[in-house]
């Protein structure tokens, strides 16, 4: 099939951002003074989640029009989204995480760029210069406050402009951010909420003794050695010098895979979906790319939205963090042997064993002992969540793409920008690894995949 990873193409480094201005956004109106309680998937994911969000330039929408037009929506959205203007602190009485919904505000930062759009290179390919269009300096205004939620601008010369998203974790996942960004678009265009967002967190609360019933492999316990806040197993940063390269998947590609998988498969066909068979194919080369050891055993992780496993489900649009890690474990040589239609049921088995009792009994482990994510490679899928799907008034974006920092065990989906909206079936997978590793895993990836 020819190749299909893209080598890096020439990127600025610098994309020449100056800051002109930064201030705090609060809701429009009164809130209530009140602690968030969060879950114990949202403690776990404290750490903030950069994004960046690419406009055309708009004759009717130049970029100081839409600053203006994007704070006021904000300062709506904060009323509906009170603990976005919130701050996290430990309640005294617990010792647990919780939000201060305090109407503290989010910050907000307008920026230029010298450059035109066209200028920055081509917004698929993660720029770790993109970071400059995110602002990470939470403190900016007054030392040690830390805002959960900030937002930039930054305006080319084209007319076009980027609007750079850091947000904490603990507050929402991908899929309620999406409906964040569907209400902020909406209320910028005067209209009223696309969406209602739902705030019960204790929906998803400990049951009270926790009981545990099965087993959690895929939680590492860290005992007193967890601290709060503190990255940890496959989030932490590797020292390593790491190449890293994106591997396009086409249409073509994923259903030539479904073929292969489907006529090797002993079970249901049902469980052969395009995350499925990307992702085995990715724990395959990852796995055999990381040494020679037959008998190792490999755990790879993914997310899974647990709002429709529950019962009853939890509201469509609960706005705090309702995904939880499932995983796949196997033997080197096994991962080596099986046929293909095997290793995407192995992969597949993780979001079935996803049951209410299920998820209830990994949320009361959380509740007995400190942890994080325990495997060996894990899955960040922003494939499909929707982002680039938003209508602001002055249009979709161009692109929509995260802030990457190489993580050597975190593997990235991200949409291509041609079908992104349209809904294709094609993907973007980054891969980053020591330059030997990777050789291995290219040579690999040609191999199965042909």
């Amino acid at each position: 099939m020819g190749s299909i990873y893209q080598e890096a193409p020439p990127l600025p480094q610098d994309l020449k951002v100056r800051i002109q201005n930064s201030s705090m956004v609060f809701p429009s109106k009164q809130t209530e003074r009140k602690s968030l309680f969060l879950s114990n998937i949202d403690r776990v994911l404290n750490f903030d989640v950069e994004s960046v969000h690419f406009f055309a330039s708009h004759k009717d929408f130049p970029p100081d029009i839409v600053v203006d037009r994007l704070k006021k929506a904000l300062a709506d959205a904060l009323v509906a989204y009170d603990f976005f203007a919130g701050r996290l602190k430990l309640s005294p009485e617990t010792g647990r995480l919780e939000i201060d919904c305090n109407g503290a505000g989010a910050g907000f930062v307008v920026a230029s760029s010298e450059l035109e759009l066209d200028q920055i290179g081509d917004l698929v390919y993660p720029n770790p210069a993109f970071a400059q269009l995110v602002q990470k300096n939470k403190d900016f205004l007054e030392p040690g406050d830390q805002p959960l939620a900030v937002f930039q601008v930054t305006s080319f010369n084209c007319g076009g402009f980027a609007i750079g998203m850091s947000t904490s974790h603990t507050t929402v996942d991908g899929i309620g951010f999406t409906t964040f960004l569907e209400n902020l678009a909406a209320l910028a265009a005067s209209k009223p909420l696309a969406a209602t967002p739902c705030h019960d967190r204790r929906l998803l609360a400990a049951r009270s003794p926790p009981c545990v019933t099965y087993s959690h492999p895929e939680l590492l316990n860290l005992g007193h050695l967890a601290v709060p806040g503190a990255e940890s197993g496959v989030f932490e940063a590797s020292a390593e010098d790491l190449d890293f390269k994106i591997f396009r998947l086409t249409t073509h590609n994923i259903n030539h895979l479904k073929s292969e998988a489907k006529a090797s498969a002993t079970g249901s066909a049902a469980r052969i979906t395009g995350f499925n068979i990307v992702t085995a194919l990715v724990w395959r080369c990852k796995a055999l790319s990381a040494g020679d050891d037959p008998n190792r055993s490999s755990t790879i992780l993914y997310a899974v939205d647990i709002r429709s496993r529950l019962n009853p489900p939890l509201p469509r649009d609960y706005a705090g963090n309702a995904v939880l890690t499932a995983y796949a474990t196997a033997k080197c040589e096994e991962l080596e042997r099986w046929p293909f239609g095997r290793l995407v049921e192995v992969v597949s088995e993780g979001a079935e064993r996803m049951t209410d009792e299920y998820v209830r009994s990994a949320i009361d482990w959380g509740e007995l002992y400190n942890g994080s994510p325990n495997g060996e490679v894990l899955v960040s899928s922003w494939w499909r969540l929707g982002f680039a799907g938003v209508e602001y008034p002055w249009g979709k974006p161009r692109y929509c793409c995260p802030v990457v920092y190489h993580r050597k065990d975190i593997i990235l989906y991200f949409p291509p920008d041609d079908d992104e909206v349209v809904g294709g079936g094609g993907v973007n997978v980054l891969v980053a690894l020591p330059p030997m590793e990777m050789q291995k895993f290219l040579k690999l990836f040609h191999e199965f995949l042909n």
